[in-house]
């Protein structure tokens, strides 16, 4: 039973954990849990939904192993929670790296990860424990990810970066190389991280200019880029 595996939750995360594991691991989905308040109803996806505090009894920790696929609520910190209490009922936590993700031997990853497709990861890279990446990344040679840190999609992680714990990075952001990012840092949607950041710090991108079609700046872009005349 080696391969069974146990999903804690009951969301748009843990449906999407199910079909790559399903469709691109080693692991077979045999059941989901979660806290009690969130049971609903005896199944979800077909198969059993069993309450946290009985999944120890009919999938044992010694003979299933689990994964926890929660989003990245209260900065990371319920996924920590969830993952921390897993490992306290005896799981060993799965990782998942998307088969259509370009990697390296060399690469270290902790537990219960959750890498999607399409990653540029190079050489020496370091990943924590329950760290949570979309799609369409590139992280750059020896750069180190903390543990329960999310990664949106389309962002890029230039060499030797190092990022704490409990991150989150928005779609498109950017940190240059030898940055060291702090714990419990939020970088949002197309921030550009350029010095270094000291836990708890926050860096936002400026909200893009809207230029009506009948705007000056709009007619002098048209003209010139695209020669057109409004």
């Amino acid at each position: 039973m080696d391969n069974k595996i146990v999903i804690f939750g009951t969301g748009e995360y843990a449906e999407l954990a199910y079909y790559y594991f399903t469709n691109d691991s080693e692991y077979e989905v045999v059941a989901f849990t979660a806290d009690n308040e969130f049971i609903k109803s005896d199944s979800f996806l077909n198969l059993p939904l069993v309450p946290v505090d009985k999944i120890c009894e009919l999938f044992p920790p010694n003979k299933f192993k689990a994964h926890v696929a929660l989003s990245y609520r209260k900065l990371n910190q319920t996924r920590q929670e969830k993952f921390s209490m897993m490992k306290d009922l005896g799981y060993s936590l799965v990782s998942y790296v998307c088969s259509k993700s370009v990697t390296w031997p060399d690469l270290t990853i902790g537990e219960n990860c959750f890498i999607l497709e399409n990653q540029t990861i190079q050489p020496t890279v370091k990943i924590g424990d329950n760290v949570m990446i979309w799609s369409g990344n590139h992280l750059g040679h020896n750069c180190s990810i903390g543990d329960h840190t999310y990664i949106s999609s389309h962002v890029c992680i230039s060499g030797h970066v190092k990022i704490g714990e409990r991150c989150f990075l928005g779609v498109n952001a950017t940190a240059a190389d030898f940055i060291k990012i702090g714990n419990d840092c939020f970088i949002g949607m197309g921030a550009s991280v350029v010095k270094d950041l000291q836990d708890g710090d926050m860096i936002l991108c400026a909200k893009s200019n809207v230029f009506a079609k009948d705007s000056e700046l709009n007619k002098k872009v048209m003209r010139s880029y695209f020669k057109k005349e409004i």
